[in-house]
């Protein structure tokens, strides 16, 4: 049972409360908004619930205010709440309605933007809009949303669903955890590389946004591919041809290389001491080639050829030391004339074998007259030769010393 005293302590109350003049709403009730200094704001939702003037303003769970009024405009609610001058929230604030538990109050919720830097300061006279405001689920909804689901849901189908994986994994439970295993080294795989496809997807569109910028000059190109492509199915027909021929040609081409490979190898074979001679040869048979073109003249006679003349130059080289050195050095040849002076040596040399050269061709008669060719006298050396008195040999001046000179002068040219 109720006490007596606490009956009349509520009598009391009530008493004291219509003296004053001012009843039950201004009564403070215990856990309401703090009293002193605050500031108002405005909040537009679209949906306030069953929000009611007196509820609570929280920040962080707080209480910090309470809402003074609600009411609509332009079929938008906008609700008027009193908040301490002590919170300081960011002008960019945001608003949700919440419950304090399942069957609770409604209370407005202010709480910092998530997702993006604060900016400024909330003040007196601000107004919160609905891109900035949000209202939690209905206990109504999430139970009627439920009954949706339990009534005319997929529940059956899930049942069923369920009913066929098992059967499907009945016996290859160990398969079933291998492919796993492998799912999940391949996802851990894929974890590892997400650098990489990420770079990939952008190169990608990187790749697909130049296209974009080139897409005129790919359709044109595309559309001037089009005749091209009309020719080469018109010819369709002639290519396949074309093809299945050079098939056959392939064919009997193995078949031929196959048959003469034998005599392939034997001509190359025969083949290799001609090459090889032609690899000694060297530089000397390109030389007696240029050479064959203006057989029996040199090849730099047309520098020589002044109109109908040709010029000609003769070097003598009288080095008296080269002409001795020969005729000490050889013997003489038969039918010379023998010197009478006593003290030439005698040095046999060695006959040298024949060249083998072929035969040559017989010259082709030149198709016009060669140009006279006028001699030219030689000069006269400016400089006397000087007498050589070799030892031994007779004193110049008589027959037989003329003799002996001129034998030797004769054989100094030969040599």
């Amino acid at each position: 049972m109720i006490s007596l005293r606490r009956v009349l302590a509520a009598a009391l109350v009530l008493l004291l409360a219509g003296c004053s003049g001012g009843g039950l709403a201004d009564v403070p009730l215990p856990g309401g908004a703090p009293d002193g200094p605050a500031y108002r704001v405005t909040i537009e939702f679209a949906d306030v619930l069953d929000l009611v003037p007196q509820s609570a303003v929280k920040v962080n769970d707080v209480t910090v205010g309470a809402v003074e009024r609600v009411w609509l405009s332009n079929w938008t609610a906008r609700v008027l709440v009193r908040v301490a001058t002590s919170v300081r929230l960011p002008d960019n604030a945001t608003a949700a309605i919440r419950q304090t538990s399942l069957l609770g109050e409604k209370f407005v919720a202010l709480a910092a933007p998530v997702g993006e830097p604060a900016r400024g300061e909330l003040s007196d006279g601000d107004v919160i809009g609905l891109e900035r405001t949000r209202r939690s689920a209905e206990v109504e909804e999430v139970l009627a949303a439920l009954g949706l689901v339990l009534s005319g849901g997929g529940l059956a189908q899930l049942r069923t669903i369920n009913r066929e994986i098992a059967t499907a994994l009945q016996g290859r439970e160990s398969d079933a955890r291998g492919a796993l295993r492998r799912l999940d080294e391949f996802i851990t795989g894929l974890d590892e590389q997400k650098a990489d496809i990420v770079r990939a997807i952008e190169a990608m569109d990187r790749l697909t946004q130049r296209l974009a910028r080139q897409r005129d000059v790919i359709g044109a190109a595309v559309d001037a591919l089009a005749p091209g492509l009309g020719v080469l199915a018109d010819q369709r027909r002639q290519l396949t041809a074309a093809l299945t021929a050079l098939g056959h040609l392939s064919t009997v081409g193995t078949r031929v290389i196959k048959a003469s490979r034998a005599d392939t190898v034997a001509s190359v074979a025969a083949l290799r001491p001609i090459l090889d001679q032609l690899v000694r040869a060297g530089d000397a048979l390109p030389r007696a080639m240029d050479f064959l073109l203006t057989f029996p003249f040199p090849p730099a006679i047309s520098g020589a050829i002044v109109g109908n003349q040709v010029n000609l130059s003769v070097t003598l080289d009288l080095d008296a030391v080269q002409i001795l050195g020969n005729l000490l050095a050889r013997p003489p040849a038969e039918g010379d004339e023998t010197p009478t002076g006593p003290g030439l040596p005698t040095v046999p040399l060695p006959s040298l074998p024949p060249l083998p050269l072929p035969p040559l061709p017989p010259l082709p008669p030149l198709p016009l007259p060669l140009p006279s060719l006028t001699p030219t006298p030689l000069p006269s050396l400016p400089i006397p030769l000087p007498t050589i008195t070799l030892p031994g040999l007779p004193v110049p001046g008589d027959g037989a010393a003329d003799r002996d000179l001129g034998y030797l002068l004769t054989r100094g040219l030969r040599g």
